[in-house]
């Protein structure tokens, strides 16, 4: 295949043009707020985020190269269709509940990362640990992608998969590095609109191509494949509703969400944005589901591609490029290249940013730098943007099964942080102890039922599963879904148990190791006939006390209202000791 100099041309141009709005959103970021919480203003901007800009980058927070590319796919291999395209509907239903429950309580409290409700009520250790699944997450969904990117510009301009993955992460770091959440949100309206556009404009030119029948025809009809509207097998439903919980309860707790979430300019406004966000979840799903059709509608006999189709030559995954090259005038494939990667950098800015924001807060700073300045924690960020985007793009080029291994981050998503999510938000009386407990019981449960992706057998054979051609069991139970609700409920109940042991007086005080239930407790329930055996206290020195803040938690928020919810709740007010 020749190197096209058009192609190259295009995608540079395109390039400088998202740099060139990065910086410039990095110059606003620079002028907003006070020299004081510049770190804030990086991972949140000035909280002033509007209805435009954020109805944007919420939408491109799912709406990335993995969901373009992957909602095609789906729609194009044979025996699944658009029935298996859970993406649009799952990812857009995440959106609404997060809206609805999760967007409110997590704006007014004045939080600045997800991570920030754990460490409240959990302390810094139980922060740590679930900083470990939300990392995993974003660098192996970063490389994912970045992975996506390469071997899609292959297809279309024929140069180096490896050159063309650097240059594009460089880029996406590059202005994340020096702009922050402003960069990610403005270069965001600017790469959803080249989608939009990009892909709408290549739909006609190749749906009119002439090897390819009318999609209306093939939705139900057998013609060049099975029809691309699918089905779903009576025995494989179970898969499908887990994999579909998965999407859609396993899409909110990501700091890519809440980044956006906690950057808005009113707890109001954060659910506005998600419900826009849904709207536009589906709206830039649609011309990747027709392309999926119009793959699956092609003679690619009649075509330059020839023989074998995609799917026998294992090309499936890549079937957005390969309609766009082969079924579209050579300037209109440049384009749909150029939405493409638009839709990749705005994803993968998202989760450098989000990594490295919830490590500079909440592993750097709360947890071992508390006094630390607001300059040293922008350095930190800035560091940690450029290590996570390398070593996103180091997985990109030398992991062989990247997938498999967001696939399995993104089941521990699910499975941990969701649960450990409704607990810290929703259920009281929930404390570290049962924290620990729903974190283990979830990875145990997940591991153990096994990964194909990742050729890992599983140890636990539920009902329904069986080997695939690698003899690798696939589990047909819904399995990460009972792991969630497993980890949900040992979290409840291992908490209260731990609440009622300590505070009966069946254990010891000194053996709360974790300081989670007596030491948590002990200012807001003194015992007042000790106080009253005091000679030197008078009866007026009787009345309720007020719990001490923590000095080195409170002096790293920056919004008042956080402080606000702490004074009436007890039950989040004192981590100190954690």
């Amino acid at each position: 295949m020749a190197f096209h100099a058009e192609g190259l041309v295009a995608i540079v141009v395109f390039y400088l043009a998202i740099l060139a709005v990065g910086i410039w959103a990095a110059w606003k970021t620079k002028n907003t707020g006070s020299e004081g919480d510049r770190s804030e203003a990086i991972i949140v901007g000035g909280r002033d985020i509007g209805l435009l800009v954020g109805g944007f980058t919420m939408t491109a927070t799912w709406v990335g190269g993995g969901y373009i590319n992957g909602t095609a796919e789906a729609v194009y291999v044979p025996g699944y269709g658009l029935a298996w395209a859970q993406a649009p509907i799952g990812y857009s239903l995440s959106l609404i509940l997060g809206g609805l429950f999760f967007a409110k309580p997590m704006r007014s409290k004045g939080y600045v990362t997800m991570l920030d409700p754990f460490q409240q009520l959990y302390g810094k250790r139980m922060g740590g640990l679930l900083f470990i699944p939300a990392l995993m997450g974003e660098m192996f969904w970063a490389a994912a992608i970045f992975s996506a990117l390469g071997a899609t510009i292959s297809v279309i301009v024929d140069i180096n998969v490896n050159v063309s993955v650097i240059i594009s992460a460089l880029i996406a770091t590059l202005y994340t590095l020096v702009g922050g959440v402003y960069s990610v949100a403005y270069t965001d309206v600017v790469q959803l609109f080249c989608i939009f556009l990009g892909l709408w404009i290549s739909v006609p030119f190749a749906m009119s191509h002439p090897a390819v029948t009318d999609i209306g025809l093939t939705a139900v009809h057998h013609v060049h494949q099975e029809p691309w509207l699918g089905s779903i097998n009576s025995l494989d439903i179970y898969t499908w509703l887990d994999n579909f919980f998965l999407l859609t309860l396993g899409g909110i707790p990501w700091q890519a969400y809440f980044q956006r979430v906690l950057s808005s300019s009113s707890a109001t406004y954060a659910q506005v944005l998600s419900f826009l966000a849904a709207f536009g979840c589906l709206v830039m799903a649609l011309p990747a589901v027709l392309i999926g059709a119009i793959g699956a509608s092609t003679a690619w006999n009649e075509t330059e591609y020839g023989v074998p189709d995609p799917m026998s030559k294992k090309e499936a995954d890549m079937i957005l490029p390969i309609v766009l090259q082969y079924l579209c005038p050579v300037y209109i494939s440049f384009f749909g290249l150029g939405a493409v990667s638009a839709a990749v950098m705005s994803s993968a800015d998202s989760s450098i940013l989000s990594a490295s924001s919830m490590f500079a807060r909440n592993i750097y700073q709360l947890s071992f730098r508390q006094n630390a300045s607001d300059r040293e924690i922008v350095w930190v960020m800035r560091i940690t943007v450029f290590l996570f985007g390398a070593s996103a793009t180091a997985m990109a080029l030398l992991a062989s099964s990247v997938y498999g291994l967001w696939y399995l981050s993104s089941d521990l998503v699910y499975i941990i942080i969701f649960p450990q999510l409704l607990c810290v938000l929703f259920i009281k009386g929930t404390n570290t102890y049962g924290a620990i407990a729903g974190y283990l019981f979830g990875i145990v449960l997940r591991i153990t039922g096994g990964e194909p992706y990742l050729y890992l057998q599983p140890l636990i054979y539920y009902p329904g599963c069986y080997p695939d051609e690698n003899n690798i069991y696939i589990q047909r139970f819904p399995f990460k879904t009972l792991a969630m609700l497993s980890s949900f409920f040992a979290n409840i109940i291992v908490s209260y148990l731990a609440k009622y042991l300590f505070e009966s007086g069946t254990l010891p005080p000194k053996l709360d190791f974790l300081d989670a239930v007596v030491a948590r407790y002990s200012r807001e329930h003194m015992d007042k006939a000790t106080l009253v055996k005091s000679d030197n206290i008078v009866l007026n020195e009787l009345a309720p006390v007020n719990p001490r803040h923590s000095l080195t938690l409170s002096s790293t928020f920056t919004n008042k209202e956080a402080f606000n919810y702490v004074d009436s709740s007890p039950e989040l007010s004192n981590t100190e000791d954690n």
